[in-house]
């Protein structure tokens, strides 16, 4: 039996179907995320996608593809179906490149070189900074200042500048390690520079739109979070703990944080909304209550530093990010001690030294994945497990990438750059390749 339909019918039956394979196929984008900028999408070490195995079949992972890099501690950030990362190479002449990788295959899609001669660095390695992507663009800086934004797809250089002329940096030890924000339509740096530690520019310009801060800078990224009805950036300096106004550099509050050495702060602050907490190697942990009715405020809660890098107290974080998780803080101490503190106090309520050899600086870098953590340490092994205060408990492991000797030439090198986490997908690099690997369920 054949049915007769109406043109006209046609047409309406053809138009409902284009817009339901449209809900069909966003529903199914709506499914994977990319991890376009530092600890992802929010900038908060969260990887909010699903679909993920819940333990590796095999004890080491399958990598999709492999591409050739040079060395640098430099995160590999995704969007849009591309990869971004930084390196350095020093022979016949000392570089910092950009890269541009096809997500899927790893070919590379465009690359960027520029002079860059390291001066009175430690760790020389090369660049610090994930590339941060946004509307098109990607912006990069580089050990020693340079700041780029190029065309994301294309590589064209939009606009760039030269921090160390421009503001009379004052160089940290370990150079310029923050990676760039996008906040609206202002990038905003920590640049280092005199009277200008934080710099706003327009995004799609260049055109400086604010500088503040008289402080030393330090390594720690900047944030910025939503504190009494207001946007609030977060900068962890050489000094203190501030909050400004991201539109102006307007300081709302800030919190002295004393040092006993040099400024050594690495991790980005952490924060539940209503407390914010950062902790570094020599000077141990500050908890804050985030306060304010017509204005945003800060107060202490407690403050914890131990006598030295071995007797530590609380938390001596270096180059991981705690987390903050209800009323418990997980962190990696100063010599690779996997912690568990009551938030409310600083007490330490566990350690373990399962997930990293103890050595000085052993590194963990932590992400929140639905009620488990995924852990990636620094002999390049990929580690899903559940942290409670009842302990540590080790779902799954698997090799990831192997640990190269740039970076840290001792312990048979290391893997110090964080990972990133997109599409069901995890890339990593060292000081020879960039890989990546599938975790979706099959």
């Amino acid at each position: 039996m054949s049915i007769l339909v109406s043109p006209q019918a046609r047409r309406v039956w053809s138009f409902h179907f284009v817009v339901a394979c449209s809900v069909v196929l966003a529903f199914g984008a709506a499914l994977a995320d990319d991890w376009p900028q530092w600890r992802g999408p929010k900038r908060d070490g969260v990887w909010r996608e699903t679909e993920i195995v819940e333990r590796f079949n095999s004890p080491e992972l399958q990598i999709k593809w492999r591409a050739p890099l040079g060395s640098g501690y430099s995160g590999p950030t995704v969007a849009n179906g591309r990869v971004y990362v930084m390196d350095r190479v020093t022979e016949p002449v000392q570089l910092e490149r950009v890269h541009c990788f096809d997500e899927s295959t790893g070919e590379k899609i465009w690359s960027r070189e520029y002079d860059a001669l390291y001066r009175n660095v430690g760790y020389p390695a090369g660049p610090r900074a994930s590339v941060t992507i946004d509307s098109g663009k990607a912006y990069s800086l580089g050990t020693m200042g340079r700041l780029f934004c190029f065309d994301a797809a294309r590589g064209s250089v939009l606009w760039k500048k030269d921090l160390v002329t421009a503001y009379d940096v004052d160089m940290p030890g370990w150079g310029i390690a923050c990676s760039p924000l996008v906040e609206r339509d202002l990038l905003i740096v920590v640049a280092a520079g005199e009277n200008a530690c934080l710099v706003a520019f327009d995004k799609n310009t260049g055109e400086e739109r604010w500088k503040a801060l008289d402080d030393p800078a330090q390594y720690s990224s900047p944030i910025v979070i939503d504190q009494a009805g207001k946007r609030v950036l977060v900068c962890w300096t050489g000094d203190n703990v501030v909050g400004l106004n991201p539109r102006t550099g307007e300081v709302y509050w800030k919190q002295a944080m004393k040092r006993v050495q040099m400024p050594i702060g690495a991790a980005t602050p952490v924060t539940d909304g209503k407390r914010l907490f950062v902790s570094s190697f020599y000077d141990g942990s500050l908890m804050l209550r985030l306060t304010g009715g017509d204005r945003p405020a800060a107060e202490q809660i407690w403050r914890a530093r131990g006598l030295n890098e071995r007797q530590t107290k609380a938390l001596h974080c270096m180059i991981s990010t705690p987390v903050l998780d209800g009323d418990y803080l997980y962190g990696v101490d100063s010599y690779g001690q996997l912690r568990c503190l009551d938030a409310n106090t600083g007490e330490r309520i566990w350690e373990s030294q399962q997930a990293v050899p103890k050595e000085r600086w052993s590194n963990i870098h932590l992400v929140r994945h639905g009620e488990k953590y995924v852990m990636f340490n620094e002999r390049g092994e990929l580690i899903f497990a559940r942290l409670s205060p009842q302990g540590y408990e080790e779902i799954s492991r698997a090799k990831l990438i192997e640990p190269t000797s740039v970076q840290l030439p001792e312990r048979g090198g290391v893997c110090w750059s964080h990972p990133a986490y997109a599409n069901k997908h995890v890339f990593a690099r060292n000081d020879e390749e960039l890989v990546c690997a599938s975790l979706a369920v099959e």
